[in-house]
């Protein structure tokens, strides 16, 4: 082998450690940004949701000396079959024969007297709601930043300044609920950057066999918000309600000093992968996914892209539906079936639990469909579509007419949050297979058209909702859920394909180049080489 072969390949340096890096060879670096991924977005979703269940306890309930109690203690008799005894507080619910006891349980049984605030049902729907006006507008900085400045820096900071306004909720509601409503803006800004910046990043480290189940990690947000809700419970019952943020702010900050020691944007940057794991990769990750970093983004082709437009549109039905579960669902506990802080964690959080576990098995029955060639890509991916958005709307609509009935409605809400995951396997996994080079950027234009629902679900439901304990308020909530989520996915299915656009190729082309030379797209080899080291073909580069 000449010079110049040994300068075409140069091996990445190994130093000489000890044992401990012996172990840690012995792990793929895929496996560590699978852990990264999950975890990531599992904080996320602990840091945006816990407003969510903290505002039952944080606001003063209006109803709790008129109707309220004649409602919960007719219901005393089945919520009784679900509840345990607390030794710490000495209340069951088999003792609610009068308003204390229920206004007490209901307020999370807290040793602490937290401050509440009367803030009215508008106000809350704004807090909920303010976190996703700037989530939406961030989604394309999200993408073009990534382009720049990488997955580790666009993710890292986003996830540190979430973190950080966290740690100041509680002294904001101590001032005013604009404050809050400002800080929860600032973290939804900053949280809509993670999205891009994670799709991204697939591209260059997964090859495409196993990227539907690398997209499984995408679903730690399921544990991020299955863990949400039991943790505030039991910090809202035993420590109060400010306690809660200091814990999730606290634990993002945490996860930032592990991203920043683990995390590399490429393969190629990474200074423990293996040389055996780096062939790999380079092997089945295609050369046009490997030159597109920094290639201009062509926004016109990818606005006018039909199959762009029903990602986007779908997904807006999911995530309406799903936002509905997320977001209505601890009032809806609380208010319908009167249960207490503590259940209404539990119950609330369980369904997202088993989403997770879900998400793994669709993706994994996905990549079999495709490895067997049974269906096409395109229909894989329109059946785990379907299953996420008409299964779902079809059970959100039954949840509503069966009011009372507690179990069955509990068992068809499991359900319903189980399926609503098949979309990992379908229309989100669909941004990577028509866009890979520029998954970043085609996300973050999806996530600008579906998470407008994320805000617009809570202020819908805010306005029908005006006495939380109106059953019939609550059945219009869940009518108009299943009418989006299902109507949305007719979209999909007349648009959605899983065919490489044209526009994703690092090549010359009218939409994206010009004759200046900084349009041309930077198609340099991603091999890091010592200075002075030469590649085969630069001799044939003209300056």
């Amino acid at each position: 082998m000449d010079e110049k072969e040994v300068n075409f390949l140069p091996k990445p340096k190994m130093p000489k450690v000890g044992c401990f890096r012996a172990i840690c060879d012995r792990i793929p670096a895929r496996l560590v940004l699978y852990f990264l991924s999950w975890s990531g977005f599992l904080v996320s979703f602990v840091m945006r949701n816990d407003i969510n269940f903290a505002l039952v306890s944080m606001v003063q309930d209006p109803s709790s000396n008129s109707t309220g109690n004649d409602h919960c203690n007719t219901l005393a008799g089945s919520v009784a079959s679900l509840e345990q005894s607390d030794d710490d507080y000495n209340y069951t619910l088999a003792t609610m024969d009068n308003a204390t006891t229920t206004t007490v349980l209901l307020d999370g049984l807290s040793s602490i007297e937290d401050v509440k605030f009367d803030w009215d049902s508008t106000v809350q729907a704004v807090i909920k709601s303010s976190f996703y006006w700037c989530y939406v507008l961030s989604q394309v900085v999200g993408g073009v930043a990534t382009q720049y400045f990488g997955t580790k820096n666009v993710f890292g900071w986003s996830q540190f300044l979430t973190a950080a306004c966290s740690l100041l909720i509680p002294q904001a509601a101590d001032i005013h609920y604009g404050a809050v409503i400002m800080l929860r803006s600032v973290q939804g800004f900053a949280s809509g950057l993670t999205w891009p910046a994670m799709y991204a990043i697939v591209g260059y480290w997964i090859p495409p066999v196993e990227r539907s189940r690398f997209m499984s990690s995408f679903q730690g947000f399921s544990i991020g918000i299955g863990l949400t809700y039991p943790l505030c419970g039991f910090i809202i019952a035993h420590f109060g309600w400010r306690q809660v943020f200091y814990t999730t702010g606290t634990i993002g900050m945490v996860w930032c000093v592990f991203w920043y020691l683990l995390a590399y944007n490429t393969p190629q940057e990474h200074p423990r992968i293996t040389p055996e794991e780096l062939e790999y990769i380079e092997l089945n990750v295609s050369e046009d996914i490997k030159n597109g970093q920094g290639m201009r983004v062509p926004w016109r082709r990818i606005f006018t892209s039909m199959p762009v437009w029903a990602i986007g549109l779908t997904t807006f039905g999911r995530i309406w539906v799903h936002y509905t579960f997320i977001m209505s669902g601890p009032e809806y506990m609380q208010k319908i079936f009167c249960f207490d802080i503590q259940q209404n964690g539990l119950l609330s959080g369980a369904p997202f639990l088993c989403s997770y576990l879900s998400s793994v098995l669709f993706c994994y029955v996905a990549d079999l469909l495709m490895d067997h060639k049974t269906l096409t890509l395109t229909n894989v991916r329109k059946l785990f579509t379907a299953l996420s958005q008409i299964v779902p709307g079809v059970l959100v609509l039954l949840v509503g007419y069966l009011g009372y009935q507690i179990v069955t409605v509990l068992i068809l809400w499991f359900v319903a949050v189980t399926f609503i995951t098949a979309s990992y396997a379908g229309a989100m996994a669909n941004i990577v297979d028509i866009a890979p080079n520029l998954a970043g950027p085609v996300l973050a234009f999806a996530q600008t058209i579906h998470m407008t629902a994320s805000f617009l679900q809570p202020l819908v439901t805010g306005f029908m909702v005006t006495d939380s304990q109106n059953i019939n308020q609550w059945l219009h909530v869940f009518g108009v859920s299943s009418v989006v989520a299902i109507s949305t996915y007719i979209i999909y299915q007349v648009f959605g394909t899983a065919e490489i656009q044209s526009w994703n190729y690092p090549v010359p082309d009218p939409e994206v180049t010009s004759s200046d030379d900084s349009a041309v797209i930077a198609n340099q080899p991603m091999i890091k080489v010592a200075p002075g080291l030469k590649f085969d073909d630069d001799d044939d580069d003209d300056d």
